[in-house]
């Protein structure tokens, strides 16, 4: 039986993901405390109370200039701290939607030191593999795809397209196959969001890691999530705050993984 989205048995699915997940991973459960910036306006400083595996710069630059600048700016604030930017869907669109356009606006970050781009949303790419081949090639790491808009009955066929790409291209570390942007028309349930990570472990063997995101989906599906097929948590904040240790961020997230019986890693940025 194929392991698509529609499996029936949602239980019998879910143990076939877990299984999946412990014979690639054992216990292990890694996470990524990511400190978010916005191209538009980059600090100057870490806050105090950050401690992150990954500074990310968010959001769509207005040209690419502007791209460049917040990319040389994000790297002298992040100092020893990994630095991801962007989502492959912005920067095609900063090359005027072309492939070349892509590729030269990618050399253009490359040589500004930056080595890798944050996320690859495959279905906001008219051609993932095209675009990726490109950026690639002019020196940048795509190890990061994910879903920027899917209803539950288009996950399956994203599924395979995130298999196909890592066949075409390699270097493609984790999958996140939940929707980033949720549809107000149709939305998701929990149900459907812990059957698409079951089947994105089942189908993506060429993939290692199957990633669920910490503040869009939440502590408890979250939690569901990783005694389904996933191993690796995005987005856990880095800002500890005042509420004490006991109630930071880091020590939330240690204690979901610890509950679900797993072990947790804290993990820097993906590179090579």
């Amino acid at each position: 039986m194929s392991a698509t989205v529609e499996e029936s048995n949602l239980i019998a699915f879910g143990a076939r993901g877990d299984e999946e997940r412990r014979r690639r991973h054992g216990l292990k459960t890694t996470f990524v405390r990511v400190l978010e910036v916005h191209a538009d306006s980059v600090p100057t400083a870490i806050p105090v109370s950050a401690s992150a595996g990954e500074l990310r710069v968010i959001g769509a630059p207005a040209s690419p200039a502007a791209a460049i600048a917040a990319v040389k700016a994000a790297i002298a604030t992040a100092g020893t701290i990994p630095v991801t930017a962007f989502s492959l869907a912005d920067l095609l669109d900063l090359g005027g939607g072309s492939i070349a356009g892509l590729a030269d606006v990618a050399g253009r970050l490359a040589g500004a030191g930056l080595e890798t781009i944050a996320e690859a949303p495959i279905d906001a790419l008219p051609d993932p593999v095209s675009a990726i081949h490109a950026v690639v090639k002019a020196g940048l790491r795509v190890p990061r795809l994910t879903v920027r808009d899917a209803q539950a009955e288009s996950r399956d066929r994203l599924i395979a397209l995130a298999v196909q790409i890592q066949a075409t291209t390699g270097g493609v570390r984790a999958f996140a196959p939940l929707p980033r942007v949720s549809s107000i028309a149709q939305p998701s349930t929990g149900y459907d969001d812990v059957r698409t990570i079951a089947a994105a472990r089942l189908q993506a063997h060429n993939i290692d890691s199957i990633q669920v995101d910490w503040p869009l989906y939440g502590p408890k599906l979250a939690q569901v999530a990783l005694t389904m097929g996933a191993d690796d948590v995005d987005g856990v904040s880095p800002l500890e705050g005042d509420l004490g240790r006991r109630r930071s961020p880091l020590e939330e997230i240690r204690k979901n993984i610890i509950e679900a019986g797993l072990e947790p890693v804290e993990r820097r940025a993906w590179s090579a």
